[in-house]
């Protein structure tokens, strides 16, 4: 997509910095891509592509994309090709990464170990699908909670990265609602074990909310309103199952985007229920959540 994008638009692909050539120009860059790559954040507009018109083409093909055949002669002309590294139209560039998930996974960390909560970063460019990624955080909270492995409860297991959701239906939610689903259907209850997820820029996808939240009561209190969660994971339908629970996550524009934010909480509650959770609350507390996404 980035290397189609570069060579159709007039700024990408490092263009804004060719039109801007000789000023010096300082780009402070905020990352919402696993990896970071400057080169693909934003599709790069002030940094050199080593792409090609050609591989923009293949792109096209590979995927099976109908273009129009204005597109296909941009793409065959010289004037669609962008600025490649070691262009001297770039000489005076400084590209500056200034935020990015790693960042955002860290400061979750500094507030957990405030809260009493040990955390644990599992990555910040975890992929793949959304349903997927909830079986693989549910197995690990469950682990941690039979064998306080790899560590001891309170923990939070804090991710970062963006997922996918593959459509099969017309239901309403995005990646990280069907994560939460997900992880709530393969938790089926089980106790001390809570989740939020949540889009950093405040709007997941189309919809009007940041995330959700998960508890250990939510497939509970579905059931008690009528609600059957794995029909709806089915129907790609996680949007209306946190909002009938009450558990959307509502932030607003954040005006800022460093990819989706994952936190799941294992509470200690074999040991002390009543400090742990209180302690816990601070950190899963809906409105410092939405105050931090």
């Amino acid at each position: 997509m980035n290397c189609v994008r570069k060579h159709l638009s007039a700024i990408k692909g490092g263009r804004l910095a060719a039109l801007a050539s000789p000023a010096r120009i300082v780009a402070l860059i905020i990352s919402d891509v696993p990896g970071d790559n400057p080169s693909v954040i934003a599709s790069g507009p002030t940094v050199a592509d080593a792409t090609t018109s050609a591989d923009a083409v293949a792109v096209l093909k590979k995927y099976k994309i109908d273009v129009s055949e204005s597109v296909l002669r941009h793409l065959a002309s010289t004037t669609s090709e962008t600025p490649k590294p070691g262009d001297t139209r770039l000489e005076w560039v400084e590209n500056r990464i200034v935020a990015t998930p790693q960042m955002a996974l860290e400061a979750a960390a500094v507030v957990a170990r405030r809260a009493g909560v040990t955390p644990l970063i599992l990555g910040d460019a975890i992929e793949g699908g959304a349903k997927d990624v909830g079986l693989v955080h549910a197995g690990i909270a469950l682990h941690c909670r039979r064998h306080a492995q790899p560590a001891a409860p309170p923990c939070v297991f804090l991710s970062g990265g963006e997922t996918t959701v593959t459509v099969r239906s017309n239901g309403r939610g995005g990646r990280n609602q069907e994560f939460l689903l997900s992880l709530a259907t393969a938790l089926d209850g089980a106790p001390g074990i809570s989740a939020l997820a949540a889009d950093t820029d405040g709007l997941e996808g189309s919809e009007d909310n940041a995330g959700a939240l998960m508890t250990p009561t939510s497939l509970v209190r579905a059931r008690a309103v009528g609600i059957d969660c794995k029909a709806m994971l089915a129907n790609n339908d996680a949007y209306s199952v946190f909002a009938a629970l009450g558990d959307l996550v509502v932030s607003g524009p954040t005006l800022t985007n460093v990819n989706d934010f994952r936190a799941v909480l294992v509470d200690g509650l074999s040991k002390h229920p009543a400090s742990s959770r209180a302690a816990n609350n601070q950190f899963i507390n809906k409105g410092t959540f939405r105050e931090r996404i």
